[in-house]
C-alpha cells in the first residue's frame, strides 16, 4: 500500500506565505515525479509545480515567481512553498507522485487527500 500525506494548509491573508509537505510511504521502490496540483471551487484540478527526481521543475504561469516546489528524495517528501499569496490561490491542494510500487512491480500516479489552502484579501 502507498500513502501520501499531506500537511501544512491553513488561511492566510493575500501576501501571506505558506509551506505545504507531502510525504509519501509504503511499497515504494522509486518515486520519478512528485508535484501539486491545485482545485478550486467550481473549477478543475489543475497544475501548480511538479519536480523530477533529478531536480528539475515545472510551473505553471499562476504560480511562477512566487511558488518554489523542492523535495528530499531520502524522505519520500516533496514541498511546495508559496509567498505572495493571492485570494485565486484559493484552492485544495493535492499531493502526486508518479512511482514504482515495490510489493506489486508496477508504476502508476498516486495522489493524498487534499490539503485546503484560503487567501483572503
Amino acid at each position: 500500500q502507498v500513502q501520501l500525506v499531506e500537511s501544512g494548509g491553513g488561511s492566510v491573508q493575500a501576501g501571506g506565505s505558506l509551506r505545504l509537505s507531502c510525504a509519501a510511504s509504503g511499497s515504494i521502490l522509486n518515486i520519478y515525479t512528485m508535484g501539486w496540483y491545485r482545485q478550486a471551487p467550481g473549477k478543475q484540478r489543475e497544475l501548480a509545480s511538479t519536480i523530477r527526481s533529478g531536480g528539475s521543475t515545472n510551473y505553471a504561469d499562476p504560480v511562477k515567481g512566487r511558488f518554489t516546489i523542492s523535495r528530499d528524495n531520502a524522505k519520500n517528501t516533496v514541498y511546495l512553498q508559496m509567498n505572495s499569496l493571492k485570494p485565486e490561490d484559493t484552492a485544495v491542494y493535492y499531493c502526486y507522485a508518479d512511482l514504482f510500487r515495490r510489493s506489486t512491480a508496477s508504476r502508476g500516479d498516486y495522489w493524498g487527500q487534499g490539503t485546503q489552502v484560503t487567501v483572503s484579501s
